[in-house]
């Protein structure tokens, strides 16, 4: 059924047979990858118990693949630019293969967590190249449609990594939410070998020369500051700041080490190109605000409207079920309207969303929560296909590595920041003492507060995009 319905949704865009193979390629890296975000989750406490250890050990099942994903994501794209982004896609397909199923032999605790670090290197790999290769894929005029495409299989892989992850943990055993990779991953390495463009122009003064310092200190600033927004379960403390200060003072160094070296990783002078440095700041405002609907609006479900796990679950899958539906549409949107203008239409949709959340749920309870999520979903895809379509339509052959890198970067720092800060803004917001212990008028003005002021992070954003519309021409 789901080849069925991406070879429609390919033939409707008039792509040929090869470029609709190759895209399925792509699809299925976005898929897998964007899969083993979330799939791991749901086998935490049994994972837990079966290597009799505590949550906030298996929790680095989870953070060892998302810290890698993140401190690597640039470099990898960079690397795909000097050696050939096909060639390191296929490399990133292989080891994600592999180390699905190394996952799912271990016999210890630390063995899965460090086959699990080693499948985020090739889930890094997938992300950075799946969105660069696309303008080596398709016709330039359909890019917003393959956008919304690879848009559409990232959400259906993060909405069905806790279904199918909880299925096969029921059923077959928790090994099999990482063995069901592998099928997947061999199948997706030969469509990638047979289908995806192998002739690639690179520059050959980039050839031998990567920026093995800028890597080091990126890989570490990005370390350090993950950790300090995820470590600390919601208390900001001493290691925090260190950690936070670490992650400035390291960053500095990067800054200063690219300014010296011939080829650096990052060129600095690209953040001067308006265009650029404001979708990537735009980017991370959006999924920050995004974030805040994962960490909050399970609590304001059950605690704040007394539902039931099982509704909860059912609930919070509206978002992603409409974000599956609207990615393809959100592409075609673009192709027609122009990515630029679309950028605006999907952050207006966005902010309305967003106060809509603040407002609606105290009204109509579960019917305005979602009615504001219909709103908003819909906005965060038109505004991913747009401002991914922005940034990757002219950008130079030897840089769409890494520029889809940083793209997917400040996605994953977005998500990281909004994660730690807005569930800090929930739980002060609400004024109790324990976010688990809230009570229900408690929960409900923390759920207001922390969307008004999700909302005015989307104004800002809004604003961004008005200035930006107002002093770079529209193409």
């Amino acid at each position: 059924m789901g080849s069925a319905k991406y070879e429609l949704i390919t033939e409707n865009e008039g792509y040929g047979a090869s470029v609709r193979w190759a895209l399925a390629s792509l699809s299925l890296s976005m898929l897998m990858s964007s899969l083993d975000t979330s799939i791991a989750n749901v086998g935490l406490p049994t994972l837990a118990q079966v290597f009799n250890a505590s949550m906030q050990e298996v929790q680095w099942v989870v953070l060892a693949y998302l810290l890698v994903i993140t401190t690597l994501i640039v470099s990898a794209g960079r690397l795909g630019d000097i050696i050939g982004r096909r060639r390191l896609l296929l490399i990133g397909i292989s080891l994600f293969t592999v180390t699905s199923f190394l996952c799912g032999a271990a016999h210890t605790l630390w063995l899965l967590i460090a086959a699990r670090a080693v499948q985020g290197l090739g889930a890094a790999i997938m992300m950075a190249l799946t969105v660069a290769l696309v303008g080596e894929t398709v016709p330039r005029s359909k890019t917003g449609s393959a956008m919304g495409l690879l848009g559409t299989m990232s959400a259906i892989g993060t909405a069905l990594g806790p279904s199918l992850g909880g299925f096969l943990i029921a059923g077959p055993g928790w090994r099999n939410i990482f063995f069901v990779n592998v099928p997947l991953g061999v199948l997706n390495f030969f469509l990638a070998r047979r289908y995806l463009p192998a002739h690639e122009q690179r520059g050959k003064a980039d050839r031998n020369s990567f920026d093995n310092l800028g890597t080091l200190l990126l890989g570490l600033t990005l370390t350090a500051y993950a950790l300090a927004v995820t470590v600390g379960n919601g208390h900001f403390d001493r290691l925090n700041v260190v950690l936070l200060l670490t992650a400035v003072f390291v960053g500095g160094l990067f800054v200063f080490a690219e300014s010296k070296v011939t080829s650096p990783l990052i060129r600095l002078n690209e953040f001067r190109n308006v265009v650029f440095s404001t979708s990537l700041t735009m980017n991370l405002l959006v999924a920050t605000v995004m974030m805040a609907t994962l960490v909050v609006g399970p609590f304001y479900l059950s605690r704040g409207l007394g539902l039931k796990v099982a509704f909860v679950g059912i609930v919070m899958s509206v978002g992603p079920v409409i974000s599956a539906l609207s990615g393809i549409p959100a592409g075609r949107i673009v192709d027609l309207l122009g990515a630029k203008a679309v950028v605006m239409i999907g952050l207006i949709a966005m902010t309305l969303g967003l106060f809509a959340l603040s407002i609606l749920p105290g009204m109509f309870g579960v019917a305005g929560y979602i009615a504001a999520v219909a709103v908003l979903t819909p906005g965060y895809q038109l505004f991913q296909a747009a401002n991914n379509t922005t940034v990757m339509m002219d950008v130079q052959t030897d840089r769409r590595g890494v520029i889809s890198g940083m793209l997917s970067l400040s996605r994953n720092l977005g998500l990281m920041t909004g994660a730690s800060v807005m569930g800090v803004v929930f739980a002060l917001a609400s004024g109790a003492a324990h976010i688990t212990t809230a009570r229900p008028e408690e929960v409900a003005s923390g759920m207001r507060l922390t969307f008004i002021i999700a909302g005015i992070m989307m104004v800002l954003a809004l604003f961004i995009a008005v200035v930006r519309r107002t002093s770079v021409p529209v193409n």
